[in-house]
């Protein structure tokens, strides 16, 4: 059985890991040079509920990629507004450490190999065309291509291409293949009536804070610094894709944490106001390198989908990551794509489909997501285990524990642990 998977993100990553330990041959297309997409700018792991669905994922067998960020993480239990307990990974080095394992496993990974077509026959898709002209067969698809992009869309809901770590003038548009395959894509909206939504921070280069600064992040792994009165914003955090940001301590205080660069916790922030800030009067931009004046618009392309995360009309093509809902964050993007790759196998070798049980926080936001999208008011909000409308549930329902034992007892009652390990094939 061949399992593709068509995108090289969280997603994507974790998609490949479950469909080739259920025993696929699994082949992983990236359109960039670099696997993890915007893992390599993100970095924010355990912080509030993502502690749990971490946890959830390692119990179900499906915590390579968890692992590995815990591994390089350079701050344990960090507190910022609205956040606990946050750990924080190094962007620079997640990258080849991902590779790595996922080529040890066996899977092919393809980078700068952009799909740009696929071939339908009846409901099912038989191939993907490649931008060199290459067509790739396989059995079972699985999309995790994100939701941000081309340039245009940058252009038409934000402020224009923001160089951020996409790509895309360099490496091509993403395509839905989705769509390509005859699917509608739902759209997220933002307060304005404006699709879209702005990614939620930038990063600056930490050489060029002050010595003070530096030194601090470097020890605590967060610095808060306070905005000058007449530079406060408060109207901007309607934009953010990252509601869980979306506070006024984000607008008040200029927000540092320590990710290997230091990642500003705002979606853009003009340079000759940033300068203006004590200790920062030599900041530069890192990515997205035009974050003075905007960053990249994110919920363009979300497949219709059901629990099992299948794309409503085609029998075998899966969806994971921001692609299966408006989800924020790593964590999401990892639990989405790995129950995504494994259905994908499970769905070829004609067993019934898992729909993860909503006793986890990652089966309730997977079913809750997708009740919400179905919605006007649902598609203006966004889906994460680390705060806003969702983290409340969560405690609300007693999903939120830092409890390993008593997640892992959870997902034994249920009798689904270390489930993404078993092979099928």
């Amino acid at each position: 059985m061949k399992v593709v998977v068509i995108g090289g993100g969280w997603a994507g990553c974790g998609a490949a890991i479950t469909a080739r330990k259920a025993g696929a041959e699994v082949v992983l297309l990236e359109k960039t040079d670099l696997l993890l997409g915007v893992g390599n700018v993100g970095g924010i792991m355990r912080n509030n509920g993502r502690y749990t669905a971490a946890e959830e994922l390692i119990a179900l067998g499906a915590g390579d990629l968890i692992n590995i960020t815990d591994a390089n993480t350079r701050h344990k239990n960090v507190n910022f507004p609205g956040h606990e307990h946050a750990w924080l990974y190094d962007v620079n080095k997640i990258e080849p450490a991902v590779r790595r394992h996922i080529i040890s496993l066996g899977i092919e990974v393809k980078v700068v190999t952009r799909v740009v077509d696929v071939e339908r026959m009846d409901n099912r898709i038989t191939g993907v065309y490649l931008s060199d002209g290459t067509f790739v067969e396989g059995d079972v698809f699985v999309e995790t291509t994100g939701s941000t992009g081309p340039m245009g869309n940058c252009l038409r809901y934000g402020n224009g291409c923001s160089m951020c770590v996409l790509r895309c003038p360099a490496f091509g548009p993403r395509i839905s293949v989705s769509y390509r395959a005859g699917i509608e894509d739902i759209k997220g909206e933002r307060d304005e009536d404006i699709y879209g939504a702005f990614s939620g921070s930038c990063k600056l280069a930490k050489e060029t804070l002050s010595k003070e600064i530096a030194e601090e992040l470097n020890e605590k792994g967060v610095v808060v610094l306070k905005v000058p009165q007449e530079d406060i914003n408060l109207d901007k955090l309607k934009q953010k894709v990252c509601q869980q940001y979306a506070l006024k301590e984000f607008a008040e205080n200029i927000v540092l944490l320590d990710t290997g660069h230091a990642k500003l916790m705002t979606s853009y922030y003009p340079l000759e106001k940033l300068r203006k800030i004590p200790g920062l009067e030599d900041a530069k931009f890192v990515d997205p390198y035009a974050g003075g004046k905007g960053n990249s618009i994110r919920y363009l392309s979300v497949a219709p989908r059901t629990d099992d995360l299948r794309v409503v009309g085609l029998d075998n093509l899966f969806c994971g990551g921001e692609k299966s809902g408006l989800f924020v964050g790593h964590t999401e993007a990892i639990a989405t794509g790995s129950l995504a790759g494994y259905n994908a196998v499970r769905s070829q070798l004609g067993m019934p489909l898992l729909i993860l049980p909503r006793l986890l926080a990652i089966g309730d936001i997977i079913a809750f997501a997708n009740e919400k999208v179905m919605t006007r008011e649902g598609r203006r909000n966004r889906y994460t285990f680390a705060g806003a409308e969702y983290f409340q549930r969560m405690k609300d329902l007693g999903l939120y524990t830092l409890d390993t034992e008593e997640i892992k007892n959870r997902v034994k009652r249920l009798n689904l642990d270390n489930i993404f390990n078993q092979k099928l094939i």
